[in-house]
């Protein structure tokens, strides 16, 4: 079985979608680990209550960012990580980091990649006034939300929408097409073996 480690900065909302497909036996992994950086964040707590290890970084407290990344890699290579699942996670990864886990770190974006990539994607989307916004799913580089795209999902904007109704859209589409496509990557590494 596949193990996967989950790094999230806020509510856990992606967090608390995987862990359901796992109960639901819709997503065969094993979350071994979720790494938060933000320290009272409610990933936190929503991880205690699956009783999936955690452990919370402040990165302020290391001499760098490679040093950070150093301890994060101790701690998923500890448990055997085959993938790291991003799920809110608000910080860029470095090189400590995606050298070992090359094409096996991925990210959740709430929007149709390349289009508004970074922070606040929903406002962005809600602000240009698109029709059509969405998620993606895509593999982690060295950019901000520029690596490979593995599935997409559009999320039409009607008229009348407000901001939060658009954020409660997306949220609906990552919650069923992240577990989806994690069980999707998983297949393909059965087959490739």
């Amino acid at each position: 079985m596949m193990n996967i480690a989950v790094f999230a900065s806020g509510t856990g909302s992606n967090f608390d979608a995987i862990m359901r497909a796992v109960e639901a036996g819709d997503l065969d992994v094993n979350v071994a680990l979720l790494v938060c950086d933000k320290i009272g964040a409610p990933v936190i707590e929503k991880a205690q209550n699956y009783q999936v290890d955690t452990v919370v970084f402040t990165p302020k407290l290391y001499g760098n960012k490679a040093a950070y990344e150093h301890a994060l890699l101790k701690d998923c290579e500890s448990r055997n990580i085959d993938l790291i699942v991003l799920a809110g996670y608000m910080r860029l990864i470095g090189p400590t980091l995606l050298k070992p886990f090359e094409k096996r770190i991925i990210n959740i974006h709430p929007s149709l990649l390349p289009a508004f990539p970074g922070k606040d994607a929903i406002g962005q989307a809600f602000q240009s006034k698109v029709k059509v916004t969405g998620v993606t799913v895509h593999f982690v580089d060295e950019g901000m939300d520029t690596g490979p795209i593995i599935d997409q999902e559009a999320v039409r904007i009607e008229d009348g929408d407000t901001e939060e109704d658009v954020q409660t859209k997306i949220q609906c589409v990552e919650h069923e097409l992240y577990p989806r496509v994690i069980q999707s990557l998983l297949v393909k590494e059965e087959s490739t073996k």
